[in-house]
């Protein structure tokens, strides 16, 4: 070993003239991605220890081995399975050992043999081996002959094409006359080919067939490599005809500069310097104004960058840098303003005067993002509206609905082409004021994905504090935002980022009761869908008893959209009405509604019909849309004492079930029922509408309730409603959504409502007096007052044992 290299050289191993036998065995060495050719070289790199002892074992024999491609490149330990079954005999002629264990060989590809039979695995593979010999017919002979000028001359052409290819091959190709030998050759020298096409040449022992085959292949290689060629030559010549057509238009202009003729390009820049002086801009941003003046004055018309470079400016001096709407401040006439938009709504209200009085006590104060939630059809974004109108500002609106690319919020970067500013600065830009009232709706349906997450871009526009300093991607440069009205509108809170909603006052925008419904209607709807249908108020006249009628029996929501198409359907029946020749005044009642809108939708007797069997309860839920009622249906059957549940409840509303069902069990005797009801005894607890998710505890009291009434075939009241939060011990707690449910109780007729104590002070703080006249409310501490004023008593029959079934709450 050499001090001055680091591979050791073993001595020559070739075995000089003399005549190689190939062995009926051979010991086999499997190759990744490589196929080896007979009569070619190949230096190959081994360091698999299997491999390394076959090696050692081969150089103190013949030196021959059986070099076969592996079929799957990953497999470490190939089987016969794992080879292809035509490999080629090879002769070892060098081999360099490394420091690291691993070996260099230099072999020779002897002739094709084909793998019939491993006979050995251990410590490396050895198997049966046999000739495949090439096969020539005597017919073919003819053809052979011009394959192989044809492949010569192929190979000639790929060769002069391919960096890749060394011009030495085309002589070594045209000595070679054998077409076997040729098209071994050809094929091993080609370093584009897929080692899958190679393993096809070497398996293809008819020559007329290989050359055949790797004809396709030249000329396929050889169309790929022209192709390569005409398109690089395209790319020179555009190059000189881009650097020929600059000379020209430098020609151009000296000749049109001697002429005296106007130059629209001088005209862009005159233009645009005189607006950046009266645009009022920063100084910052009048630098970066004038750096891109600059460079559109020294740029081609022609040039792509023009445009891009045109459009920029042309955005920067069209903003409102200094442009504010003069703001009136007449809390008064803002206060009617809002009253005659939006019946109700006094919180939302309250809150807007009381930013308006600050603002104009101090017109400086960096003031609050205001967000408004609410279901849908409540007026957010109609009241959002009314404060522009009332303090005289322009309004803009931009819905996030859907909204998941982050470049919507912050804009593009001009880099890419057709970039624009994002919604922010659009807007602005269509208000031509730097103070507009800008509504930020359905902030709660944003999206994200692989472009960027808009609610973290709003992180910047929604904080006063950091919002004067706001940078499009596309302006690159920083605009004053802390003067802008921002108000978002929202559906639910949970889908909003919490840091999101840290930056924002949240006002909450309930339900309609029903009186506001009717003025609603009476004061806005009816008269703008009578407009809207080409009526007039002396042709149609609607009731407020038919209004009521279609809030009871039509409309049962939160909002008042589908009250306006109700009106709607009514106006479009009477146009057609009048269309017809009918001409007569059309007051409307609520027989009249039945008449023209069919049967109602929602009957209140429904309530009573369905609690009419004992197992089922009527409970209150928030949704998005509102408060809602839902059935809690509760039933037991022989059974080996399990609880099923279904309706698609979530986990909190499972629990909620299991715990009412511990508490009854507990508490089983006390209502005259079996303590060990449960033992032979399944309870399946249903909540109907399955198709909907459910969950939340506040439905503890309800299930508390249905499960008692089934286990003590009491009936639960049809004309009562529960909500709360139940635990094991039998106390009930408080939950949210309390105007919204008590709306949703009134809606379907339900006059009287349990609900936790501890909610007592929603309902003075939400619910209007009226409401709460018209209301009879229960507060309740435990589960045994609940099942005291709801499950209807068991009277004593005279002559019979039964007795009435009603306790006092346990203490």
């Amino acid at each position: 070993m050499s001090d001055r290299d680091d591979a050791i050289e073993i001595e020559d191993l070739s075995t000089g003239d003399r005549p190689l036998s190939i062995p009926d065995e051979l010991p086999i060495l499997p190759l990744r991605d490589t196929v080896l050719f007979p009569n070619s070289f190949m230096p190959l790199a081994v360091a698999r220890e299997s491999s390394v002892r076959l090696i050692d074992a081969a150089i103190s024999g013949q030196k021959i081995i059986g070099v076969f491609t592996q079929r799957d490149a990953t497999i470490e330990e190939p089987q016969q399975e794992g080879l292809h079954r035509v490999g080629t005999a090879s002769h070892i002629h060098k081999m360099f050992k490394l420091p690291d264990g691993s070996l260099r060989l230099i072999v020779q590809g002897l002739a094709r043999v084909t793998l019939e039979r491993v006979t050995e695995t251990k410590p490396y593979l050895k198997a049966l081996v046999s000739p495949a010999p090439e096969a020539v017919g005597e017919d073919d002979r003819l053809e052979i002959d011009a394959l192989l000028r044809n492949i010569k001359t192929s190979f000639q052409q790929v060769v002069s094409l391919s960096p890749l290819l060394s011009d030495d091959l085309q002589t070594l190709a045209a000595n070679i006359s054998e077409p076997g030998r040729l098209t071994d050759f050809i094929a091993s020298s080609l370093t584009t080919l897929a080692t899958a096409v190679k393993q096809d040449v070497l398996e293809t022992l008819d020559v007329r067939a290989r050359m055949d085959s790797l004809n396709r292949i030249l000329i396929k290689e050889l169309e790929v490599l022209e192709l390569g060629s005409k398109i690089q030559s395209q790319v020179q010549s555009e190059v000189g005809k881009n650097q020929r057509e600059y000379f020209l238009r430098e020609q151009m202009k000296a000749i049109q500069k001697e002429l005296g003729e106007g130059d629209d390009q001088t005209k862009d820049v005159e233009e645009f310097q005189q607006k950046i002086e009266a645009s009022g801009m920063p100084d910052t941003v009048r630098k970066e104004a004038q750096r891109e003046l600059d460079r559109l004055a020294k740029m081609p018309v022609a040039a792509a960058e023009y445009t891009v470079s045109r459009t920029y400016l042309d955005w920067l001096v069209t903003l409102p840098w200094q442009k504010r709407s003069d703001e009136v401040i007449d809390l008064p006439s803002t206060k009617r303003t809002l009253d005659l938009d939006h019946s109700g709504l006094e919180k939302a209200k309250d809150r807007i005067l009381e930013y308006l009085a600050v603002r104009k006590l101090n017109p400086h104060v960096k003031g609050p993002i205001l967000c408004f939630v609410g279901p849908p059809g409540v007026g957010k974004t109609s009241l959002a509206r009314s404060i522009a109108q009332s303090i005289g500002r322009k309004f803009v609106r931009v819905s996030l609905g859907g909204m998941r690319d982050e470049a919507e919020i912050r804009g593009h970067r001009r880099t890419y082409i057709g970039a624009l500013p994002g919604q922010i600065i659009q807007g602005v830009r269509r208000a031509e004021t730097k103070n507009p009232v800008f509504i930020l709706d359905e902030i709660d349906k944003l999206g994200s994905d692989f472009r960027g997450d808009p609610a973290s871009a709003l992180l910047e526009v929604l904080d006063p504090e950091q919002n004067s300093t706001f940078r499009d991607h596309y302006l690159d440069v920083p605009f004053d935002l802390s003067e802008v009205l921002f108000i978002t509108t929202a559906n639910v809170l949970d889908p909003v980022p919490a840091a999101l909603r840290d930056r924002m006052e949240v006002l909450e925008i309930p339900g309609y009761t029903e009186e506001e419904k009717l003025e609603i209607a009476r004061d806005h709807l009816v008269q703008k869908q009578i407009t809207n249908h080409g009526l007039t108020p002396e042709q149609l006249v609607i009731t407020d008893e038919a209004l009521r009628a279609m809030i009871r029996g039509y409309t049962r929501e939160a909002g008042v959209r589908n009250m306006e198409r109700q009106i709607g359907s009514i106006c479009r029946k009477t146009a057609r009405r009048r269309a017809e020749g009918d001409e007569s005044l059309l007051t409307v009642t609520a027989d009249v509604v039945v008449e023209l809108l069919g049967a109602p939708t929602f009957l209140d007797e429904e309530m009573e019909e369905r609690t009419r069997e004992p197992g089922v309860a009527i409970g209150l839920a928030w949704t998005p849309a509102g408060g809602d009622v839902l059935f809690i249906e509760a039933s037991r059957m022989a059974g080996p004492g399990t609880l099923t549940l279904t309706g698609q409840l979530g986990d909190v509303m499972k629990e909620s079930a299991r715990a009412a069902l511990s508490w009854f069990r507990a508490h089983a005797a006390v209502y005259g029922a079996d303590p060990d009801f449960f033992k032979n005894a399944e309870i399946h607890l249903h909540v109907p509408s399955g198709a909907i998710p459910k969950d939340g505890p506040s439905a503890g009291v309800t299930i508390a309730t249905a499960l008692a009434s089934e286990l003590t075939r009491r009936p639960v009241r049809g004309d009562i409603a529960m909500t709360g939060e139940v635990t094991l011990s039998g106390r009930v707690l408080p939950v949210g959504g309390i105007k919204e449910k008590v709306l949703a109780a009134r809606r379907v007729g339900i006059h009287e409502v349990i609900l936790p104590r501890q909610n007592k002070k929603n309902v003075d703080e939400d619910l209007s007096e009226a409401l709460r006249r018209e209301l009879t409310i229960h507060y309740v501490q435990t589960v045994d007052e609940v099942l005291l004023l709801a499950l209807t008593p068991v009277v004593s029959v005279p002559g019979s044992r039964k007795t009435d079934r009603r306790v006092q709450p346990l203490q």
